[in-house]
């Protein structure tokens, strides 16, 4: 008697499927065949292009903007077999992901999706290069503002930033002289794979090549100018990279309150009264997955924290112009909130409070005795760690040095219990204060 086999796997209903600059003849047989056998296949107009007329599916170019038009795409072509292309693998910063977000986790190797990837511009430039991949840093400025590669630049390090299209060389070596690092070295390698690949050098502040192709990758080994503001890794940037105009969280309190608040990847912060802005950028700064809302009421001062979160490289920080708590109604949920300013404003504190889910941290920072009081009333209801910090400077004291006292901060740290609701039973202020009128940013 003949044993029973099974039925071949139904084939996915969408497979991704990657493609380089050497076209047709770079992607496994595997992937050629799926290609031949789509009803339906979807993507750029350069990658449909490539290939050949073996592949008789139905054509359709991605629409922009392109995300909010993949789920009607999916729908129109139910049914069928589609295949979609992607540059490299689909999942470096590719359609993979934009595919999973919506049809969900779930659907990766199923019936639903299926993902066949092709070595990523990243993996030929390392090979080019001869830089390890693992110790070489990735920043994509694919639909992102250029801004945000300031974050990354150290002195020693290599970077590799993917290209928005041809003019990106030149706006990265701009903003690289910008940052005080002119002297950087640059590689622009084209055309990866293919047969026009070619290679572009220079250094940042005398790049000399016009813009060429659009398909490039940015290759920089970072070098500080001498006389550049020389900005860390981590919180307590000095205070001269901020502009500011008096309100600003000095260095040495700066780097305890980040230290307080304890950042974590993907985490969302509130900074309430943001002044200039130091503490949300510092928690952004912390990993790129970081996000903040920065709660300032005046405008000027909005604008400028916005100034200094390009400048340092997180042009994400949300920033929201609005007297608090009535601007913190409709944020989203914090994993942790910081008070720098306007403490004692009415019901601030326990808007705040009542705002964070259980386990969620909160720090507030004051230097007046009023908001002293407040933060002592809450610490006895809830624990947590109240601190002094005080911080005093070398000066010249005629011909000799002698120490200059700053204020002295108070310093409330805690998590809310999640064991409980957490929830104020009061206005957050003890009887008879109000400094709701006071500048904003007053606290810092």
């Amino acid at each position: 008697m003949t044993p029973a086999t099974s039925p071949p796997p139904t084939p996915p209903a969408v497979t991704v499927v990657g493609i380089g600059a050497d076209g047709w003849g770079g992607i496994p047989s595997a992937s050629q065949t799926v290609l031949r056998d789509a009803d339906v296949v979807i993507g750029g107009p350069r990658q449909l292009d490539l290939l050949p007329a073996e592949c008789a599916g139905r054509r359709v170019a991605w629409p922009s903007p392109l995300r909010p038009a993949v789920p009607g795409l999916l729908a129109a072509h139910a049914g069928q077999k589609v295949a979609v292309l992607a540059s490299g693998d689909p999942m470096f910063y590719g359609i993979g992901r934009t595919l999973t977000e919506v049809l969900g986790d779930g659907a990766v190797g199923t019936d639903a999706l299926r993902i066949m990837p092709h070595p990523s511009s990243v993996s030929y430039a390392c090979a080019r290069l001869g830089w390890p991949v693992e110790e070489t840093e990735v920043v994509t400025l694919v639909g992102r503002p250029a801004a945000q590669l300031s974050a990354a630049l150290h002195d020693g390090r290599r970077l590799l930033v993917l290209s928005a299209g041809p003019g990106t060389p030149a706006e990265v070596a701009r903003l690289l002289e910008e940052q005080g690092f002119g002297p950087s070295g640059m590689r622009v390698l084209e055309q990866l794979g293919g047969e026009r690949e070619r290679v572009l050098a220079g250094t940042a502040e005398d790049w000399p090549h016009p813009p060429g192709d659009a398909l490039n990758i940015i290759a920089l080994e970072c070098r500080r100018a001498p006389d550049a503001l020389r900005l860390g890794a981590v919180p307590g940037l000095p205070d001269d990279a901020y502009e500011h105009d008096g309100q600003l969280t000095k260095r040495h309190v700066r780097a305890a309150t980040l230290g307080a608040l304890a950042p974590a990847p993907g985490e969302l912060m509130w900074d309430i009264g943001g002044g200039s802005g130091s503490i949300a950028i510092e928690w952004m700064r912390t990993h790129r997955s970081c996000r903040a809302v920065c709660v300032e009421r005046d405008p000027v001062r909005a604008e400028r924290i916005g100034r200094n979160a390009d400048r340092l490289g997180v042009p994400a920080l949300r920033v929201v112009t609005g007297p608090a708590p009535d601007a913190l109604s409709d944020l989203p949920v914090p994993d942790a909130v910081f008070i720098g300013g306007g403490l004692t404003s009415p019901g601030l504190l326990a808007a705040c409070w009542d705002a964070l889910p259980p386990g969620g941290r909160l720090v507030a920072n004051t230097v007046t005795l009023e908001s002293e009081a407040l933060l002592a009333d809450w610490y006895r209801k809830h624990g947590g760690e109240l601190v002094r910090l005080a911080v005093a400077h070398a000066v010249p004291v005629g011909g000799f040095t002698g120490w200059r006292q700053a204020m002295p901060v108070t310093q409330w740290a805690v998590r809310k219990d999640p064991r409980s609701d957490g929830c104020s039973q009061d206005d957050g202020r003890p009887e008879g204060t109000d400094d709701y009128d006071a500048p904003s940013g007053d606290d810092r």
